[in-house]
């Protein structure tokens, strides 16, 4: 058993303060516990924002002053930390830089070797003193990128000038190869590749899923796809980055997990609901109607095309420095699973009849969103107006036609998932 104590830093606009230190306590691989103290400079910023909105809010900086904090509900760690740590894909770079066996490193390894374009405001470092770990990668290396990501899925040494790989995909999350690039504008876009020996062109068929979404009407970041070696990459904006005068401005990003102060394997036991309950609680007054709106547009959605890649960590939300409130991000990580059984399943819960992806079940517990049920109606239809359209649609967006088929089974007739009397 040891302990660590790290370094938080946080990116306030065009600033990047120290905001207090974290101390692990970490058996092995395993977090035991963990603690915060707030530097008391950063509480006297007036700017200052929550590390974790939770377990760390500044709400009464008084009463936290010089305090140890710990994490809400017996958790080992901050959700609000965890955000700013790479997840599967990210891990399994780090891994592969140090020749490390699959998730056998301390987390705070995890959390120091991210980098600085994790996602997210924060940064965290071995000192008060560190300097912060730059990292940047043009887009024209798009096509070694790949071919390190493809290496490394495959457990295969990175050759020298593979190695930038190491520096654009430690820091991110998700299960799936990818890299952070930026484009000659300065713009950051996330770069996710086709998995080794998979069926399905998955990066093709999530752009144009996020693309049908956009043109149902939700939130999506601008999404576009290249071809290189004749295989798909699929190009997604940052948006937890703004470019402003040309300098990037990092922004505050937490999960559905963090906002809920819930465990990962508690995921499935929770539902859009509690999502919506965490809405009426943390945004801004003026932004709850429309982000409610849009989480229910993103259940349909999501009902439709079979999308059960939902859980808490595929909903996000961001700061909002301009109003001091978070508020929901752009929709992202959204896959059709084709499926031939009748009766599907979301990740987390819908309505009272629980995960059941119905559009029947989503009606039942509309009030929840503080929502009318015309309003409810409203959604349905104006999202099912475009889905019913999606082979077309998919073809326009100029997707292959064998990806088209293969995915069919996934999207849903309204006749299968709502009821006539409705």
């Amino acid at each position: 058993m040891s302990k660590k104590t790290l370094a938080v830093f946080i990116y306030l606009q065009d600033q990047c303060v120290p905001a207090g230190l974290l101390e692990l306590t970490e058996d092995g691989t395993e977090v035991i516990a963990s603690s915060f103290r707030y530097g008391l400079k950063y509480l006297d910023r007036p700017n200052a924002i929550a590390v974790d909105p939770v377990s760390l809010a500044i709400t009464d900086r008084e009463a936290i002053r010089g305090k140890e904090l710990l994490p809400v509900e017996g958790l080992t760690l901050f959700g609000g930390i965890r955000a700013a740590a790479p997840d599967a894909w990210g891990r399994r770079v780090i891994e592969a830089r140090f020749k490390a066996p699959l998730n056998s490193l301390p987390e705070s390894a995890y959390l120091l070797e991210a980098g600085n374009q994790r996602v997210g405001a924060l940064d965290i470092r071995p000192s008060l003193e560190a300097q912060p770990h730059i990292v940047k990668n043009s887009i024209h290396r798009l096509e070694y990128l790949m071919e390190a990501a493809d290496r490394i899925e495959q457990g295969l040494p990175i050759p020298a000038q593979l190695e930038d790989i190491f520096l654009a995909g430690s820091q991110l999350g998700g299960m799936r190869p990818k890299a952070g690039v930026e484009d000659d504008a300065g713009v950051l876009w996330l770069a996710k590749f086709r998995s080794h020996g998979e069926r399905l062109d998955v990066p093709w068929i999530e752009a144009a899923t996020l693309m049908l979404a956009s043109d149902a009407g939700l939130n999506v970041p601008a999404v576009r796809t290249e071809t290189l070696g004749g295989k798909t990459v699929m190009l997604i904006r940052r948006f937890d980055r703004d470019l402003i005068d040309g300098a990037q401005r990092r922004r505050h990003l937490v999960s559905a997990l963090t906002l809920l102060g819930c465990h990962e394997a508690e995921s499935s036991t929770k539902s859009y609901a509690d999502i919506a309950d965490a809405i009426r609680s943390r945004i801004g007054k003026e932004g709850i109607k429309v982000d409610l709106l849009e989480l229910f547009g993103r259940m349909v959605f999501n009902i439709l095309v079979s999308n059960d890649d939902d859980h808490l960590r595929n909903h996000a939300f961001l700061w909002d420095p301009a109003t001091n409130a978070w508020r929901l991000s752009p929709l992202y990580d959204v896959m059709p699973r084709p499926a031939l059984a009748t009766e599907r399943l979301l990740h987390i819960g819908v309505g009272q009849q629980g995960r059941l992806a119905t559009l029947d079940n989503a009606l039942s517990d509309y009030a929840r969103f503080g929502i009318t049920k015309g309003d409810a109606l409203a959604v349905i239809d104006r999202i099912w107006r475009v889905v019913r359209e999606w082979k077309t649609r998919f073809e326009g967006y100029g997707v292959p036609g064998q990806e088209i088929e293969k995915i069919a089974p996934a999207f849903r007739h309204i006749d299968e998932v709502l009821s006539h009397n409705k």
